[in-house]
């Protein structure tokens, strides 16, 4: 009896080791996962703190270091809400905790004050533990986190949008299948779209041309580069709108593929004024073609005198051989008519080029051989130059391609350079010619120069020299190269001073025909 017994207590023992084992086993493991939530609540780095019911820290994590300068021990016994903003704390303490409460968890928004003053935007989770039995608030367990950047990101967002709402562009978002998924003010008053429920397509904010444009060249050069801008045109209730365009790829984080922002400047007013001031510059242009045709007035003269004489020998010729033999018969009459009419055509040749040269148009650049216009220009100076005992010496190649040009305006830009140079020309010793040169600059340019042996041009002069009323020569308006400068640039092309020493030598610039090579042998 006394060994049973024995026996059962040995039993015992032995499970209540065992027990005591599983015990130390289990609390082990619980020392080391408080230690691991610990050192994960030491690490994080969001503040995790504990408080009491009216905000008083009871833990805060080594966070708090590096988010508000306060060490952890700082904190402790001080009350949370005395370091709210006043501003974020009236607005907790005047909400119902329903508002913030559910299943024990809530979360706010606010402002917190540092250490060193400043306040940092938190955003703070926080769960309460209530006595199961009682419901009493025991205390929070709050986690923080630095939300500044984004709190500011969202407010210049915010910015940005009042900014693009209330701008006078018209600002459109397009996604990948040309459907509208934004309107501003401007763009909605323009196109008569709704606020809301925006229904649109690309084709309802752009005209038919632009929107080819937009298709073939603007949507493949944004998805190559990301960007493209230029000047397209939007439907308005008074008609087409000219517009300048920026049209760019939407990237970053959450950007859709294939989304779009077109930004469009009305530029109708500019475009207005653009069109006003052409229009200046060709009268302004046709005045100075009028007192340049006034300067060649005796070389036009000259140009007509020739055929007009000889249109009178040979028909004083022919009436002197009627006159002599009325029986003759009409064939021998022959050679005398076809003179005259060889030079009434060259006469009308002349009067229709001459006419051409002061008529008043606009500028129209298209592909014309150079030397054929060159041709024009000196024919136009060429008894200036006689009288002057000048020679005009054209060195053209004779593999240039065609320029993209007005004729009048071109000639009348070579008849500017080509008078100027005469009048530098006068009674110097040497300057005996002026040389017309032209050449292949580059694979769309040609550059021809026009270049004497004057005194040339100084340095203070050349500042100033394509100035309006600026002029070398004491009996100048100063109008000549200013409006030459102005025709080339609206050929596309430009005007500069080359060389003003030893003579002046001016370069212009034009485009050449795209894809031509050489000249050819068509007219001017």
């Amino acid at each position: 009896m006394a060994d049973d017994d024995a026996a059962r207590l040995r039993q015992r023992l032995a499970a209540l080791e065992a027990r005591c084992a599983e015990l130390e086993s289990r609390n082990a493991a619980l020392e080391e996962e408080k230690r691991h939530y610990q050192w994960l609540a030491e690490s994080t780095t969001d503040l995790i703190s504990r408080h009491a019911r009216d905000g008083t820290f009871l833990y805060a994590s080594q966070a708090s270091r590096e988010l508000l300068g306060f060490e952890p021990e700082e904190l402790i016994g001080a009350s949370a809400y005395d370091h709210f903003h006043p501003a974020d704390l009236a607005d907790l303490l005047n909400k119902s905790p329903r508002v913030y409460y559910h299943d024990g968890f809530y979360q706010q928004t606010y402002r917190f004050r540092a250490k060193d003053g400043r306040y940092v935007w938190f955003e703070t989770t926080s769960r309460t533990r209530r006595d199961p039995a009682t419901g009493e608030l025991l205390d929070i367990l709050c986690v923080s986190r630095d939300v500044g950047r984004r709190i500011r990101a969202e407010a210049n967002r915010e910015r940005l949008a009042r900014v693009v709402e209330s701008t006078t562009d018209y600002v459109l978002f397009a996604d990948g299948n040309e459907r509208l998924i934004y309107s501003n003010e401007a763009a909605r008053r323009l196109l008569s779209l709704p606020r809301e429920g925006l229904d649109a397509r690309l084709d309802q904010a752009y005209t038919p041309a632009s929107l080819v444009i937009l298709r073939d060249i603007v949507l493949p050069a944004v998805a190559r580069y990301g960007s493209w801008s230029g000047e397209l045109e939007m439907p308005g209730p008074k008609g087409p709108v000219p517009v300048l365009s920026v049209v760019l790829a939407h990237h970053g984080p959450g950007a859709e593929p294939d989304h779009l922002s077109l930004l469009n400047r009305d530029i109708g007013l500019r475009k207005a004024a653009e069109d006003q001031a052409r229009r200046h510059q060709e009268q302004i242009a046709h005045a100075n073609r009028l007192a340049t045709t006034g300067e060649l007035a005796s070389n036009i003269a000259h140009e007509l005198n020739q055929p007009l004489a000889a249109i009178a020998n040979y028909s004083s010729g022919a009436l002197m051989q009627l006159q002599a033999d009325p029986s003759r018969p009409a064939s021998d009459l022959a050679h005398p008519l076809s003179r005259i009419n060889e030079q009434v055509q060259r006469l009308d040749e002349r009067l229709r080029h001459i006419r051409t040269f002061v008529r008043k148009g606009q500028t129209r650049p298209r592909p014309l051989v150079l030397a054929g216009v060159v041709d024009a220009a000196r024919r136009l100076c060429d008894w200036q130059y006689q009288q002057a005992g000048v020679a005009i010496e054209p060195d053209l190649t004779d593999a240039l391609p065609r320029v993209m040009a007005d004729p009048v305006a071109l000639e009348q830009v070579l008849v500017n350079l080509l008078l100027n140079a005469l009048e530098a020309s006068r009674d110097r010793h040497g300057a005996d010619r002026v040389t017309i040169h032209a050449w292949r600059s580059g694979p769309r340019e040609v550059t021809f120069t026009v270049s004497d042996r004057g005194p040339g041009i100084s340095e203070a002069q050349a500042t100033h020299l394509f100035e309006p009323f600026h002029s070398t020569r004491s009996d100048g308006l100063g109008m000549g190269l200013a409006i030459s400068h102005s025709l080339m640039e609206a050929m596309g092309g430009s005007l500069a001073l080359t060389s003003g020493s030893d003579g002046a030598t001016f370069a212009g610039t034009l485009q050449a025909e795209p894809g031509s090579l050489t000249t050819r042998p068509a007219s001017a």
